[in-house]
């Protein structure tokens, strides 16, 4: 059975290289985090050029392997997609992430995409990369466990959906919540029963991308997932039952 999954999104008419960020502050309280679904201030095109867009074209999801690597450093572009992180930091100990933060951070990803277990998935317009969701078993995220915030809610085995990377012309125009259907799907035939994802509440006004890598609540909700658990007043756990998942297994070839 295939792992491709092809959907729609509406595409914006100023395509040009993956953004490049700039401010990699931490994360407040919780988690430092070095890395972004979006640019790091809010986004500075006049509302009237965001709201134009070209019709509807195809946006293909697949996993990443070995073969589409290439796609993926044009993607992250040099920062990793932001600070070096290359989306380690939710499987590293803090100092290992900081003491391979860059180059050793991407050989590592690298490494995890030649193993034949697809960290996550690629959305592509066209021939082009456009975004990225890291996906897998909880357990290969131990960053989760050892945070009061998003320590277990209960024992059942989940899959875990835990950061976003959208191309800077491909922002809020629902890529994420594509993702994450796409995401449930792939979970679900690899034997997932239950998908989570952490995504970032904010309490005051907008907030500016470079805080918001795990998604918003309105995303997930769209895909079907509920807040199944909130320890701060920004941090809902969310989650979406599979059906007909089996007990998650380890993955064959993401291919």
């Amino acid at each position: 059975m295939s792992d491709e999954v092809t959907l729609f999104e509406k595409r914006s008419p100023h395509v040009r290289a993956p953004g490049r960020l700039i401010d990699c502050r931490p994360l407040p309280r919780m988690q430092g985090r070095p890395c972004s679904s979006g640019e790091s201030r809010m986004q500075r095109q006049a509302p009237s050029a965001r709201l134009r867009t070209q019709p509807v074209v195809k946006l293909t999801i697949r996993p990443l392997t070995p073969e589409r690597w290439p796609d993926m450093v044009e993607l992250f572009g040099p920062n990793g997609a932001c600070g070096g992180c290359w989306c380690m930091w939710w499987r590293l100990k803090r100092s290992q992430f900081v003491k391979q933060k860059g180059p050793g951070n991407k050989r590592a990803l690298k490494r995890l995409v030649d193993s034949g277990d697809a960290p996550g998935l690629i959305a592509y317009a066209g021939n082009r990369p456009v975004a990225w969701c890291s996906v897998g078993p909880r357990d290969v995220y131990p960053v989760l466990d050892r945070s009061r915030v998003l320590k277990r809610v209960d024992d059942q085995p989940v899959w875990s959906v835990v950061c976003f990377f959208v191309a800077r012309a491909f922002r809020r125009q629902g890529v994420t919540a594509r993702l994450l259907k796409a995401a449930a799907d792939y979970a679900r035939k690899h034997g997932a029963a239950l998908l989570e994802g952490y995504p970032v509440d904010p309490r005051k006004g907008a907030m500016p991308d470079v805080f918001a890598y795990t998604g918003f609540p309105s995303a997930f909700r769209k895909a079907g997932f509920v807040e199944v658990a909130r320890r701060s007043p920004s941090r809902p756990m969310m989650r979406l039952r599979l059906g007909s998942g089996r007990r998650s297994r380890r993955r064959r070839s993401g291919r």
